[in-house]
């Protein structure tokens, strides 16, 4: 292993691995490869109509934009290590390829890439820019590890966001972006579905991961300003939340929805990194990452509207 692992050079390691790959697939027949296609995980197509996933994304697309945010188109694959390297996912929970690659399994990590690449060139110009950089992507993305919820697959659309910018103190830069990919979120859903108390409700939590230290400043600055602009919507303190300790930096925030029928979703989750920092080596460097399940979106667009055909018809 240690050999493979260290010893051999990426170009050889590659060359190995191809041809070793090359002869499993020379042997594998029409029958052998039904029963695979069968009971792999990973093959099978998505449940969600692509027609509502083409039209959701279409409207994330305009949304975001009057948001600021621009939009890419992600490459299916990433150097490897873009998860672990910076964001702590273990490497053994995506997807890694034959040639140095992996599949991308959440879009807020290859943009992380593209967000310093384009910090880079602003610091070029100006090397204390505070010029942010906002990219959004909705991509396919495929993870290895096993999920305990019912009708969750390996490969499923998500939407990713990220606001890149530089250290503002007081924590201003983190309060800032939070609000600002809160609203956008808020944003999208209203467009999606009825948010009123009588039909779905979104509610956002916010969690402060620095034992209150950041708690009037995520008070004032986000779950204030999210009251003011959004009334439709309840916000408030998430004090009990474990997850996203260590992973994400000072803060994170979800939005949980629920339908008509009482049922709650985490439908949104994001929070402020330090990835941006560590791959630019500048400690001044701040990034914000967010992500929303485009399925469950789509799931959700297509129970308000049949929702609201059953009270068309029941008038």
């Amino acid at each position: 292993m240690a050999a493979l692992a260290e010893r051999l050079s990426p170009p050889d390691l590659q060359t190995l691995l191809l041809a070793a790959f090359k002869r499993r697939a020379a042997a594998v027949t029409p029958a052998r490869l039904m029963a695979q296609y069968a009971r792999n995980r990973f093959t099978g197509p998505s449940d969600v109509h692509p027609a509502a996933l083409a039209e959701v994304e279409l409207l994330l697309h305009r949304r975001l934009a009057g948001h600021g945010f621009t939009s890419l188109t992600l490459s299916p694959l990433c150097p490897l290590g873009t998860n672990s390297a910076v964001a702590t996912v273990d490497q053994h929970k995506v997807v890694s390829t034959v040639r140095n690659t992996e599949v991308v399994a959440d879009a807020t990590n290859a943009l992380a890439l593209e967000c310093a690449v384009r910090r880079q060139d602003l610091l070029r110009t100006d090397r204390r820019s505070r010029l942010p950089v906002r990219l959004a992507a909705v991509h396919r993305v495929v993870r290895a590890q096993m999920f305990d919820s019912p009708g969750m697959t390996a490969h499923f659309t998500l939407l990713g966001m990220c606001t890149a910018g530089r250290d503002e103190g007081s924590f201003r830069f983190e309060t800032s972006a939070l609000a600002e990919h809160i609203t956008a979120h808020i944003d999208v859903l209203g467009r999606l579905v009825d948010l009123a108390p009588h039909s779905w409700r979104l509610h956002v939590s916010v969690t402060d991961l620095t034992d209150g230290r950041h708690r009037a400043a995520l008070r004032e600055h986000v779950l204030e300003r999210i009251a003011r602009e959004h009334p439709e919507v309840t916000a408030g303190f998430d004090d009990d939340r474990t997850r996203g300790r260590g992973y994400y930096a000072g803060a994170c925030f979800e939005l949980r929805l629920t339908t008509p029928g009482g049922e709650a979703v985490s439908i949104a989750d994001g929070g402020p990194t330090r990835w941006t920092a560590a791959l630019m080596a500048n400690a001044k460097e701040r990034l914000m990452v967010s992500g929303l399940g485009v399925e469950m979106l789509a799931r959700a667009q297509a129970w308000a509207a049949a929702g609201a055909r059953a009270g068309d018809a029941d008038r």
